[in-house]
C-alpha cells in the first residue's frame, strides 16, 4: 500500500469525505456566462469538486496544487491514488507553470492541437503535488477546449485536476445524468452543460523519452501526431491486459476501467459469422435463464433477439460510435442485463481508440470467429 492510501485508510471516510448536498447547475455551453461559474470556480479554487463538461467526457475537477483535494478525488471516485490524475489549464502559457520541462515537440503538438483532446506527459514542476500525480514526477496536461471547461478553469485561476466524472471502474460519463448517478452526494457541484461531443478520453501522449509514445490512443490519432513531430510510437503495454507490477504513467493503463457490471464479450472476424456467432450465443444464455444484452452497427439490429439491444452507431460512423459507446455501457447497467454480446468496431479513423475502451470494458475476452461461426 502507498503512502497516500495509507493515510487515507488511516484518516477514515469520514475525515476525507463526508455526505454532501451536490448543487447541479444547468447550463448552455455555447452561452454560458460567469454568473454561472463563478461560485463553481470558487469552490474550485479552495479545494472542493466540480464535476463539468469537456469536448470529451464529463471531469471532476479539484484544485491541482492542493494536495488534499487530490486526496477528496479519490476518496470520492474510490480511486487508487497511484492512478495519476490529468491537470488542465486554460491557456497554452500556464503548461510553463506546471511542467519543469517542455520540449521542441511538445511545442509542436500544442500549437497543432491545443486547446482539444490531447494530453501531453511532461517532467513536473515542483509547484505540482505528488498527491495529484500519483506520486510520480510527470504531470499529464491538457487544455480543454469546450467553453465550460475553458472558462471555469480561467475564472478559477488555478490549474485544475480533472479525472472523468464517475466512480472508478465504471464507464466514463458522457452526460450529466450518468455524473448525478455516480457522484450525487460525494462532490459539491455538478455543471450539466448537456451531452459531449467526442465520447473518448483525451489521446495521451508521453514526451518525457527520446520518442513521443501514446499511452492512451484517443481522437487524436497517431496518424494526426505524426503529421507533426516524427517517430511516434504506441506503448505496448495498453494492447493487452496491464501486468500486475506496472507503474501507471497514465489514467486507464493499469486498473479495471469502462466496465459495465455485466460480464462483457467482443466478436470479431467475418461480420456475417459473428452475427451466427452471437446469435447462438444469445440462445445459450437464455436457456440458463440470463438478461442477454447485445451492443452492435446499427444495421445488424435485425439480426438479433435480445432482452435490450443497444447500436453504438452505423457501420463506418466511428465518430458516432465514439460518441455513443460509453452511454450504451451506461444503460446496459440501467437495464440490469447478466451478459452483454458485443460486435467489434473496426476500421475508421478512430478504431485504435474505439477498440481500446470495448476492450478494456470486456476485461479483454475477445473471441475471433472464423467464416463458419466457430
Amino acid at each position: 500500500m502507498d503512502r497516500l492510501s495509507a493515510r487515507l485508510k488511516q484518516a477514515g471516510p469520514d475525515d476525507i469525505l463526508t455526505a454532501m448536498k451536490t448543487k447541479i447547475i444547468t447550463i448552455d455551453g455555447a452561452g454560458c456566462g460567469d454568473e454561472d461559474l463563478l461560485e463553481a470556480a470558487r469552490i474550485l479554487r479552495e479545494g472542493g469538486l466540480v464535476a463539468f463538461p469537456t469536448e470529451t467526457v464529463y471531469g471532476l475537477g479539484a484544485n491541482a496544487l492542493m494536495p488534499e483535494a487530490a486526496q477528496k478525488t479519490y476518496a470520492a471516485k474510490g480511486r487508487p491514488s497511484d492512478n495519476p490524475l490529468i491537470v488542465h489549464i486554460a491557456e497554452k502559457e500556464a503548461v510553463y507553470g506546471v511542467a519543469a520541462e517542455v520540449s521542441e515537440a511538445a511545442e509542436r503538438l500544442m500549437d497543432a492541437f491545443w486547446p482539444g483532446p490531447m494530453t501531453l506527459v511532461l517532467k513536473k514542476a515542483d509547484i505540482i503535488p505528488k498527491e495529484t500525480t500519483g506520486g510520480l514526477d510527470t504531470v499529464a496536461v491538457r487544455m480543454p477546449s469546450h467553453p465550460v471547461a475553458n472558462r471555469l478553469i480561467r475564472l478559477a485561476g488555478v490549474p485544475v485536476s480533472a479525472p472523468s466524472a464517475n466512480l472508478s471502474g465504471h464507464p466514463s460519463p458522457t452526460e450529466a445524468r450518468f455524473v448525478i448517478e455516480d457522484l450525487d452526494g460525494r462532490v459539491d457541484v455538478i455543471i450539466d452543460g448537456g451531452p459531449v461531443d467526442i465520447g473518448l478520453e483525451s489521446t495521451i501522449i508521453d514526451l518525457t523519452g527520446e520518442t513521443p509514445t501514446i499511452l492512451r490512443p484517443g481522437y487524436i490519432t497517431r496518424a494526426d501526431l505524426e503529421q507533426v513531430t516524427a517517430g511516434v510510437r504506441t506503448d505496448p503495454a495498453i494492447a493487452g491486459p496491464p501486468a500486475e507490477d506496472l507503474v501507471p504513467k497514465a489514467p486507464g493503463m493499469k486498473y479495471r476501467h469502462y466496465a459495465p457490471k455485466a460480464q462483457m464479450t467482443v466478436y470479431g472476424g467475418d461480420p456475417e459469422a459473428v452475427r451466427r456467432r452471437i446469435a447462438k450465443e444469445l440462445a445459450a444464455a437464455k436457456l440458463k435463464g440470463l438478461k442477454t444484452g447485445v451492443l452492435c452497427a446499427a444495421e445488424d439490429r435485425p439480426y438479433y433477439s435480445t432482452d435490450v439491444l443497444k447500436c453504438a452507431g452505423r457501420m463506418g460512423s466511428d465518430e458516432e460510435i465514439a460518441r455513443n459507446l460509453f452511454r450504451c455501457l451506461r444503460e446496459f447497467d440501467e437495464e440490469n442485463v447478466d451478459v452483454i454480446f458485443s460486435e467489434s468496431f473496426r476500421g475508421g479513423r478512430l478504431e485504435d481508440a474505439i477498440m481500446n475502451r470495448l476492450m478494456k470494458a470486456a476485461g479483454y475476452r475477445l473471441v475471433m470467429v472464423d467464416e463458419e461461426g466457430i
